[in-house]
C-alpha cells in the first residue's frame, strides 16, 4: 500500500538524516564535530536508503516529500493522492524523529545549546532573512524536482531502480553542499514540520522553545519552488 511505503519511507529518511545531525551536535556522541560533509553525505544515503524502503513497501514513486508529491500531482493533474501522502510523509518524519530522540536518549542532558537540540530536528536560517530564506528553500526544492525529472526522463532510454535513485541521492547531496549553507536545506514539508512537532511535545532536558514562527517558511517554500517546477516540465514537455 502506497501510504505504508511513504510513511515507513519518510520515517527511514529522518532517522538517519537527523540521526547523522544528532552524532555531529550531540555532547559526548563519538562523531561530535564530524562537520557539514558528514551531514549532507548522512543525508544523501538517508534519501538512498529511504527510497529504496518506501518502494519495497508499497510506494513504487517514494516521494518521501509533500513538495515532490504536488510535483507529481500537478504534471499528471491527479490531486487525490497530495492529502494521503503528505499526512503519511509528516507521520513518518514525526516517528522518525522520535526514533532519534530514543537513540541518542543518553547525549541530551549533555548538552546544554538549545538551539543545537532544535536543528536536530528541524531547520533554522543562518542568517534570518524572509525574503532570502525564502528563495533559498524554493530555489532547493525547484532544482530537486528539476533534477528527478532529468534523472527519469524517458529521453535517457529509461532508468533502473538501483541507478536513478542513486543519482537521486547524489543530487541531494549535491543541493545539501552548494546550497544548504543559507537555510540547512529543508526542501521538504514533511522533513521539517513533522520533526520539530515532536520536538514540541518532547520533554528534553535544556531544550529552548521550537520556533513555529519560522516554521511556516520550510512548508510553504518547498511547495512552491516545487509546484514551480512541476508547471515548467509540464510546459516544456
Amino acid at each position: 500500500m502506497e501510504i505504508i511505503g511513504e510513511f515507513l519511507g519518510t520515517a527511514v529518511l529522518i532517522l538517519l538524516g537527523n540521526g547523522v545531525v544528532a552524532g555531529v551536535l550531540l555532547e559526548k556522541s563519538k562523531s561530535k564535530d564530524a562537520g557539514w560533509i558528514s551531514i549532507t553525505a548522512g543525508w544523501a544515503f538517508a534519501v538512498l536508503f529511504g527510497v529504496l524502503v518506501a518502494k519495497t513497501f508499497g510506494s513504487p514513486g517514494a516521494h518521501l516529500n509533500p513538495a515532490v508529491t504536488l510535483s507529481f500531482c500537478i504534471q499528471s493533474g491527479e490531486f487525490s493522492n497530495f492529502i494521503p501522502f503528505a499526512l503519511a510523509q509528516i507521520s513518518g518524519a514525526a516517528f522518525g524523529a522520535f526514533l532519534v530522540y530514543l537513540h541518542y536518549l543518553p547525549h541530551w542532558k549533555e548538552t546544554k545549546d538549545p538551539g543545537k537540540i532544535l536543528a536536530i530536528f528541524s531547520t533554522e536560517p543562518a542568517i534570518s532573512n524572509v525574503v532570502s530564506n525564502s528563495i533559498s528553500e524554493g530555489f532547493g526544492s525547484f532544482l530537486l524536482v528539476l533534477g528527478i525529472h532529468a534523472i527519469y526522463t524517458p529521453l535517457h532510454g529509461g532508468t533502473s531502480v538501483f541507478i536513478g535513485t542513486g543519482l537521486v541521492a547524489i543530487l541531494v547531496w549535491a543541493i545539501g553542499l552548494s546550497m544548504g549553507g543559507t537555510t540547512g536545506y529543508a526542501i521538504n514539508p514533511a522533513r521539517d514540520l513533522g520533526p520539530r512537532i515532536v520536538h514540541y511535545f518532547l520533554r528534553i532536558p535544556n531544550k529552548g522553545n521550537s520556533n513555529w514562527k519560522y516554521a511556516w517558511l520550510p512548508v510553504i517554500a518547498p511547495l512552491f519552488g516545487g509546484g514551480l517546477a512541476a508547471l515548467i516540465i509540464k510546459w516544456l514537455q
